[in-house]
């Protein structure tokens, strides 16, 4: 069965009915559900506390993959009502940054492109926006990075400096052998 219209045209009563019945719907999504929650204007703030903290019960594993797959839409529905000020925010991107990190070597993912990570999206008019793209590729506008992440870039450069002060050493070593003799 299909539930064959959109989450944030629901009442209350059909959100709990569809949460209820999820595993009959074929097109159940939990991010639409949840990003739905806070995108209706048909619930009062009340009703989608209610309703956050009842979909909590049966998909709180799904709502926390949020952090990796959405974290925007996990921001927005966990602090739903909240005034944040930019310290608050600050602290709640962080946390965020190292729960992702937990929960990719707790589940042994070794690549990074999920959800909003595997889109283009940047702020500008782009014709590129929404197209799917590679982690590496230089479309890449926004992508999951972390402190003790290696830096490819400057290990290269690295690399080339050591090179160079080995030819050199060299050099210098001949040099003073040649003007000995």
């Amino acid at each position: 069965m299909e539930i064959g219209q959109r989450f944030n045209k629901l009442t209350l009563k059909e959100y709990y009915f569809y949460i209820d019945n999820y595993k009959k719907y074929t097109d159940f999504n939990t991010l639409g559900l949840y990003r739905s929650i806070v995108e209706n204007e048909k619930l009062s703030l009340d009703d989608k506390l209610l309703l956050r903290d009842y979909a909590h019960k049966t998909f709180r594993k799904a709502f926390d993959f949020l952090q990796l797959k959405d974290p925007m839409t996990f921001v927005e529905v966990e602090y739903l009502g909240q005034e944040l000020t930019k310290g608050d925010e600050g602290m709640i991107w962080g946390s965020i940054r190292i729960n992702q990190q937990k929960i990719l070597t707790d589940k042994k993912i070794k690549h990074r492109s999920f959800g909003v990570y595997s889109k283009h999206k940047c702020p500008y008019d782009c014709p590129w926006n929404g197209v799917m793209i590679r982690p590496d590729s230089r479309l890449a506008w926004s992508n999951m990075h972390f402190d003790g992440d290696k830096n490819r870039y400057l290990a290269k450069e690295k690399s080339e400096n050591r090179k160079m002060a080995r030819k050199k050493e060299k050099q210098i070593i001949s040099k003073e052998l040649d003007s000995r003799i």
